[in-house]
């Protein structure tokens, strides 16, 4: 290697020799690493390839001078015949580029069934470097296999074992043989595959593929949840076959689309990806200042047909939910990783939205299209933010004026027009879990709020409205994402909570977001923000999808529908069943039968996505529950956030994890419980535990199984109070008049909030 210690720009020969030398590392990237080029001497190189170009001595293909295209992350491939050393090589059974075919390594696992020359796979596929081979593929299942998995308790025994099903539904117990244990260990919990056809008579067989260990251990958290809310995680047959299958569009009946500059933003690890957008100016001169968006989505209806094996299974689950360490897809993985990913480099059906905007970020018009597209890069959030800020990367630094500083100057507009639409700007900190390779929980952070994170939400609300609008416009049945304001009672108690923390909540008028945002304004930068802010979120509405359009309060919008997240969500695969069947771009739209039974779509996957999202708290409050486990004793600052009869909910500072005051912790005196006021008041001491409240805690214990976290109290707002076996003494901790509490209810009772009506 060349690498280190090179000043200068290499020679032409000396490029055309390291070219010569290693055929599979000729990349601008690769060249530049060899040579040990950095920063602004890449644009050198750059000149002295293309100069190289020109002359005919190099002949580029795509971003290598080797191969055009490369292969999707997640690919079917064909396996050939072991090779005199008894490696395992496979071909890609889609390859679309003009050069040869990548040469593909298959590295099986201990666990993965035996496979033999001609078998066909859906694998995960690995670029690599400076190997005689340009991919490791991983096996992800075999095309035309779809063996049942049992999660449970693993029972040693002398021929094997057995394992105890976790699911409450299971009915019998499984059988392995000695030789499919993979050393499991008894009561370790495992996972493990169906071997053999079903039998009706005996045990069924299986052979276990992934061990666990300790049931209450980081690994197992996410299944059990999994198991807990019966969130199916296990495709059909039929629908492995017909996603199996399936194979990529064609351009017919569609608009050509694959010149465009779209990219895919989307988070580091993302595993799918069914979003891609641009934006330019406007150069119509009506339009002075303006932009034009495309929003580009992936179409799923093409391979998702209404009334399919994968139609039904679909339905069923609803969404896709997510877990820190994995994923439960709503459609399979030859879908939702490869055909309805928006890869860069490769043909995608999309359905596209093109807007026009005004300098003010007002929309002027939209018009949908089917079409094909090509992604030109797939970004991440913070490698686009670090190009808008001055510090590209070697992927992002010639997108930088052509491709990313149009879509922010878009945003900005959007950001104007938003300013003035008021929709709800809550400020609620989302945590990110890191796990280790082992499972275990290294480090809880919370998440950046990047400008690149704004502008895709911007450009998704946009495009979702957009699609709302085109089809109540076309007359066109389909499923509104509905959020209405919240009830009297709840808008009361949000009141009363603002007004313990100093501040002030207008009454007597049609409550718009905009009076919310002035609350969340005056608690900003005070002790109180975070509160308020988790108080308001709690006064809203549940989100839900409805035929019927009821408007959007939060986002400030009269008409909503989810359009952009069909891989991950059944609703926008309805609104793009609409939009082609509205559009007349074929068969695969809203049927007649489908748009009858919109109200009880509607409601199933209303109750799939709370299903969801109440497994994904669970499983995060037992990873937090994990992480906390080694530090019991130990003290922790938080804020009240909660009241209840039994006790006081407490959100700490470090974690965002919600732990529990016992009533029994606080001592011994009697604690009354108003619900109206969310406080708890001790009878001797008048000692008063509000919402809202600072407190400094030790943590008593951290339960990961269940996710529990009890705390004892130390301290409020900044006073020493008693232990549970002491008492009170003067000055131990905050006192509100005796009388005070019962002078507030008795003036809430004299409120009669009007009810709402039904819709």
């Amino acid at each position: 290697m060349l690498r280190g210690g090179m000043a200068n720009i290499p020679s032409k020969d000396q490029i055309r020799a390291w070219i010569a030398d290693h055929p599979h590392a000729t990349s601008k990237r690769d060249i530049a690493k060899a040579f040990g080029i950095k920063g602004a001497d890449r644009i050198d190189l750059k000149r002295i390839l293309k100069e190289l170009e020109a002359e005919g001595h190099l002949e580029k293909q795509g971003k290598t001078y080797r191969d055009p295209d490369k292969l999707p992350p997640v690919s079917v491939l064909q396996l050939l015949a072991p090779d005199d050393l008894g490696d395992i090589f496979a071909r890609p059974l889609e390859w679309q580029g003009s050069g040869p075919e990548p040469k593909i390594l298959y590295a099986p696992r201990a666990t993965d069934p035996a496979l033999g020359a001609g078998d066909r796979i859906l694998a995960r596929m690995q670029e690599i470097e400076g190997e005689d081979h340009h991919y490791v593929a991983r096996l992800i299942r075999r095309i035309g296999t779809n063996p049942l998995r049992v999660l449970g308790v693993f029972r040693k025994g002398a021929e094997g074992g057995r394992i105890l099903p976790i699911s409450k539904g299971a009915d019998r117990d499984w059988q392995v043989r000695p030789g499919e244990t993979h050393g499991a260990r008894d009561g370790e919990l495992v996972e493990a595959e169906q071997v053999g056809p079903k039998s009706r008579m005996g045990l069924p067989r299986a052979r276990v593929i992934t061990r666990l260990g300790d049931p209450g251990a980081p690994r197992a958290v996410s299944l059990i949840a999994i198991h807990d809310h019966a969130i199916p995680d296990a495709f059909p047959d039929a629908a492995i076959d017909e996603a199996d299958a399936a194979t990529p569009a064609g351009l017919e009946g569609r608009e050509d689309l694959r010149d465009m500059p779209l990219v895919t933003i989307d988070p580091v690890d993302a595993r799918d990806r069914d979003d891609a957008c641009l934006a330019h100016a406007d150069d119509d001169p009506k339009n002075p200042g303006g932009h034009v968006i495309w929003v580009a989505i992936a179409d799923v209806a093409h391979y998702v047909r209404p009334g399919t094996a994968l139609d039904r299974e679909a339905k069923k689950r609803g969404n896709s939910t997510y877990f820190p360490d994995r994923v439960v897809p709503m459609l399979p993985d030859r879908l939702s990783g490869d055909l309805c990913s928006l890869h860069e480099g490769v043909p995608r059906a999309c359905l596209a939205v093109r807007m026009v905007i005004s300098a003010d970020g007002t929309k002027i018009s939209h018009r949908f299209a089917r079409g094909m597209m090509r992604s030109i890069a797939s970004l991440n959030y913070q490698e686009v933010q670090a190009a808008r800020d001055g510090a590209p990367n070697p992927k992002t630094a010639p997108l930088v004026e052509d491709v990313i500083a149009p879509l922010y100057a878009a945003y900005e507009a959007l950001t104007a027009a938003r300013a003035r639409r008021q929709p709800l700007d809550l400020d609620l900190p989302e945590r990110r879990i890191e796990l280790d390779e082992a499972g275990n929980v290294t480090s809880v952070a919370f998440k950046d709020r990047l400008d690149a994170h704004r502008l895709i939400e911007e450009f998704m609300v946009l495009a979702n409205v957009a699609a709302a609008e085109e089809l109540v416009a076309r007359r066109q049945p389909l499923l509104f994402r509905v959020h209405e304001e919240p009830s009297p009672e709840k808008l009361e108690a949000l009141r009363e909570v603002a007004q313990a923390s100093g501040f002030t909540l207008a009454k007597g008028q049609v409550l718009q977001t905009s009076h919310l945002n002035r609350l969340l304004a005056q608690a900003e930068g005070t002790d109180f923000d975070e509160l308020i802010n988790l108080t308001t979120l709690r006064s809203m509405q549940q989100a839900y999808y409805f035929p019927q359009n009821f408007g959007h309060f939060g986002l400030a919008l009269k008409s909503y529908a989810h359009f952009t997240s069909p891989i991950r969500r059944y609703s926008d695969l309805v609104v793009h069943r609409a939009l082609i069947t509205a559009h007349g771009w074929g068969r695969d739209g809203l049927g007649l039968e489908e748009a009858a039974q919109l109200d009880e779509t509607a409601k199933h996957i209303s109750d799939t996505e709370r299903r969801s999202m109440a497994a994904e708290r669970d499983t995060v409050d037992r990873y937090l529950a994990a992480y906390l486990s080694d530090r019991v004793g130990s003290t922790f600052t938080g804020r009240i956030s909660g009241i209840a009869r039994f006790g006081a909910f407490v959100k700490l500072d470090e974690t965002g994890a919600d732990g529990l005051l016992p009533i029994r912790s606080l001592g011994h005196e009697y604690f009354h419980h108003d619900a109206e006021t969310q406080t708890l008041m001790g009878s001797e001491s008048g000692l008063t535990i509000g919402v809202g409240d600072r407190v400094t805690v030790k943590l008593a214990e951290a339960v990961p199984v269940t996710g529990g976290l009890t705390l004892d109290l130390i301290e409020i707002d900044g006073k020493h109070t008693p232990t549970r076996r002491g008492r009170p003494g003067p000055g131990s901790g905050p006192r509100r008049k005796a009388g005070q509490a019962a002078k507030k209810r008795a003036s809430l009772r004299k409120k009669t909030p009007a009810k709402r009506s039904g819709r």
